[in-house]
């Protein structure tokens, strides 16, 4: 990615001496939720009029409004069952187009000077991947020009252009990626990612009332809280900040709150092992009894899988449970999206007879629980607190995986949300850490 040499900032973002405050340079990003309606946007102009008047440098990144995107994809499938990726990258990005326009009309009749840009005019490019690009490259030379006019920038999230000329769609999340990328390429001093929830909590709220926002929490809890269905942040956008050292505060749209900030490692993030708790409903596993248990069989396997394009999570291989253990034969067990669970239980089933004539068993009945801190790092006892919490409400573990940082733990889909609550009162986290050290 092309960026602008970050002129000395600290790493957190923070703004440093040699910059006075007037002059701090924001992304502000928007999402669906935050500019549903007309009343909505004017509130989002309204902020970020107010930023600008503060002596910031103000770039605002925005979605399409609520439900648009859905509505545009519900006519393309009207037309056509499968419809051209091309075209339908074409047909989604007039959403966006749509919000920035409106944004800069408001910002106008509120008597402030705005230039508003699609992803292609904001220097964004991408690969060819339609529906689903990566940005390769960032250049927005024009966007500087317009701050140095004293304007506020406002770009469309979530599209770009590839090398062919063609509009291209980032997938999901892809405003935050846009957001964070375009904070990176300017040198920006934080990136604001503004929706209808007032920070990042450590579970989802809707599940436990008892559950708590963080003030602030590091990178690599958030990009492992993304990967296990946290759904504030897209993790590309996460790995990007954390890539470039980039403040990112999470803030709700319409409120004061404080939000949280996702920064570098501080001391404090170590008090209590377990900073969050997430829970997935959306992957099926798939177990093959009695496989060949030679070199390469596993390989043979999962390369199947990926080269349907399906991605695997949680891998276990161990002796066959068939008939006592029949030597020379061997267990393993995967999980993968749910959308895809048929596509790879056919998979498995027309390569099992190559494999030792293996039984195949599928189960799309199965959750992901998850936790996630970096004082697992030197606690002892973490795994055991969570493994008790979940016994202690009779709820079987089925797989494990664990990395440094994060525990997961495959149970039955219908105890899911009883397990979140179970974890999340064993570690205390409805309590700030200062009262847990």
């Amino acid at each position: 990615m092309g960026t602008q040499p970050r002129g000395g900032r600290a790493p957190t973002g923070a703004i440093p001496s040699k910059r006075k405050r007037q002059m701090a340079r924001i992304v502000q990003k928007y999402g669906g939720s935050s500019v549903a309606t007309i009343d909505l946007i004017k509130e989002v102009a309204k902020r970020a009029i107010a930023a600008k008047n503060r002596g910031d440098e103000v770039v605002v990144v925005l979605s399409a409004m609520k439900g648009e995107t859905d509505r545009l994809h519900k006519l393309a499938r009207e037309i056509a069952p499968d419809p051209p990726a091309r075209e339908l990258d074409s047909l989604l990005s007039t959403g966006e187009q749509a919000s920035v326009s409106l944004f800069a009309m408001a910002c106008k009749a509120m008597g402030e000077r705005v230039k508003s840009f699609l992803g292609f005019q904001a220097g964004i490019s991408t690969d060819d991947s339609h529906l689903s690009a990566r940005i390769l490259d960032l250049n927005p030379a024009r966007i500087r020009t317009e701050l140095a006019k004293g304007r506020i920038a406002v770009v469309a999230g979530f599209q770009g252009v590839n090398r062919a000329g063609d509009i291209t769609t980032l997938g999901r999340g892809g405003s935050d990626t846009t957001a964070v990328a375009l904070a990176v390429a300017l040198g920006a001093d934080v990136c604001e990612i503004y929706s209808d929830v007032d920070g990042i909590y450590t579970t989802d709220p809707n599940v436990y009332d008892k559950a708590r926002k963080l003030d602030m929490i590091s990178y690599e809890e958030m990009l492992e809280l993304s990967s296990l269905g946290a759904k504030v942040m897209e993790i590309r956008s996460v790995g990007t900040g954390m890539e470039h050292g980039l403040r990112i505060h999470v803030r709700h749209a319409h409120g004061t709150g404080s939000g949280t900030i996702i920064s570098t490692e501080v001391s404090d993030m170590e008090r209590t092992p377990v900073r969050g708790i997430t829970h997935q409903t959306n992957e099926a596993r798939i177990t093959l009894i009695k496989v060949k248990d030679e070199p390469g069989v596993a390989a043979r396997i999962l390369g199947l899988v990926s080269q349907a394009d399906i991605v695997v999570d949680m891998i276990i291989q161990n002796r066959s449970r068939a008939e006592g253990g029949e030597p020379g034969l061997t267990d393993l067990s995967f999980t993968v999206p749910l959308p895809d669970y048929s596509r790879a239980m056919e998979l498995m089933n027309e390569a099992k007879k190559s494999l030792g004539d293996a039984e195949v068993l599928g189960d799309d009945n199965i959750a992901k629980v998850s936790i996630v801190g970096l004082g697992m790092r030197n606690h002892a006892g973490v795994a055991a607190t969570m493994f008790q919490a979940l016994a202690s409400e009779g709820i079987n573990i089925e797989m494990i995986s664990t990395s440094e940082i994060k525990i997961s733990c495959v149970i039955d889909k219908r105890k899911a949300e009883l397990a979140v609550r179970a974890i999340h009162d064993a570690f205390g986290l409805d309590r700030p850490p200062e009262e847990l050290a």
